[in-house]
């Protein structure tokens, strides 16, 4: 009797969580603490399931990927409900799956579009099971699929370990592109310049190597690394005044990051962080180490960063060049997902405001539209895009 009830109340917590967890139709309307800015939070679709990553096409569709290994696409506010061919296999389960994608910088011309996601193989004869890695594929998109898909790169080496997947894509002014690779919970990898488990990488549009890279012919480091001592990198963006590369990761229960990104840097997953570990070990007892950079903004809770996106737009005035980050827990507590807003001067970081939070939503990915508003991807099944605008 005793085991039914407590089954009971845990399906009770489960049902009223989802609930709190479930989307209105809104739109909702705020007024945030920067000078009073009002804004109008809408739901442009719905019908996503747990959608990672958007990219605008130059005709304003927008392209959308599914952590279940989907691409989706939506044309004037209208999610297509054939998701788009040609999508190459990816591992998916848990936190792996299709991930970032992102357009070649001259796609008006090749209609290239990248995409990172998860890979595995089979373990050598005689064991059994898969080991993972993080790959990028790029394809033709003529408007319907996605045709002559070729796999670029493959991080190395696979590994045993899944879980902490994430990767993030994002071309530089000068034609390469930047690659998150996961860190596969391994906590060897990302302090290993042998390995690419656990760093930002650097490459070619076609997925070689730059001849400028910061450890090419340094001998013991792969040469596609960029830096190094990452955990789950969510996003990757530039700064819209200096051309700095900022990126925001996962830490444990605790310790989520922002950091400015400088090549051949170590950024001290694991030897260095600000979080606990899952079973409450003070991971910030550590000590600071002089070769590795500590984060501009931190987080003690933890908020589960994701998506990072400076506003550069018109639209929305008061917010120019603040920098926004998704959250989707606060602590590891379910519903506590939101928007995070962080005002920076030339000193360093000044205030940050928490927004949207009454909507309970998981925000999984944050850009700023060609419109010059903020768009914003939920984390959930159903997943929605939701729009902010001014508010009246």
């Amino acid at each position: 009797m005793k085991r039914l009830i407590f089954l009971l109340m845990i399906s009770g917590v489960v049902q009223a969580q989802q609930a709190a967890n479930k989307l209105g139709d809104g739109p909702w309307t705020y007024t945030t603490s920067e000078r009073n800015t009002r804004i109008k939070v809408s739901v442009v679709t719905k019908g996503l399931s747990h959608p990672w990553s958007m990219v605008w096409l130059p005709n304003g569709d927008m392209l959308v990927t599914e952590r279940s290994g989907r691409l989706r696409i939506i044309r004037n506010g209208v999610l297509d409900p054939e998701p788009i061919a040609g999508v190459p296999k990816v591992q998916a389960g848990g936190t792996s799956g299709l991930l970032d994608i992102a357009l070649h910088p001259k796609f008006a011309a090749n209609g290239l579009v990248y995409l990172a996601y998860n890979t595995s193989k089979p373990k050598p004869a005689g064991a059994t099971g898969s080991v993972y890695s993080t790959a990028l594929a790029r394809g033709r998109f003529d408007g319907k699929a996605l045709l002559d898909v070729k796999e670029i790169f493959v991080a190395e080496p696979f590994v045993d370990l899944s879980g902490g997947d994430a990767s993030r894509i994002l071309f530089a002014p000068d034609g390469t592109l930047f690659m998150a690779s996961s860190h596969h919970r391994d906590e060897k990898g990302p302090q290993d310049p042998m390995n690419d488990v656990g760093k930002i990488l650097r490459l070619n549009d076609d997925g070689t190597i730059p001849k400028d890279n910061p450890f090419v012919g340094k001998a013991g480091y792969r040469p596609e690394i960029y830096s190094i001592g990452h955990r789950t990198v969510m996003g990757l963006t530039f700064h819209p005044t200096t051309g700095a590369l900022w990126e925001d990761e996962n830490g444990p229960q605790g310790g989520d990051e922002v950091n400015i990104i400088k090549p051949g840097k170590n950024y001290g997953w694991p030897l260095v962080t600000y979080g606990h570990d899952y079973d409450g070990t003070p991971l910030n007892e550590r000590e600071t180490r002089p070769d590795t950079v500590l984060p501009t903004v931190f987080w003690v809770p933890s908020v589960t960063v994701s998506g990072i996106a400076f506003y550069t737009g018109d639209r929305l005035p008061s917010w120019k060049n603040n920098l926004f980050v998704g959250s989707m827990t606060v602590g590891r507590i379910g519903g506590t997902g939101h928007l995070e807003r962080i005002v920076f001067n030339e000193k360093g970081e000044q205030r940050r405001e928490s927004l949207l939070v009454d909507l309970h939503q998981r925000i999984r990915d944050v850009r700023q539209g060609p419109d010059g508003l903020i768009y914003l991807l939920t984390d959930e099944d159903p997943g929605a895009l939701l729009k902010i605008e001014p508010g009246q």
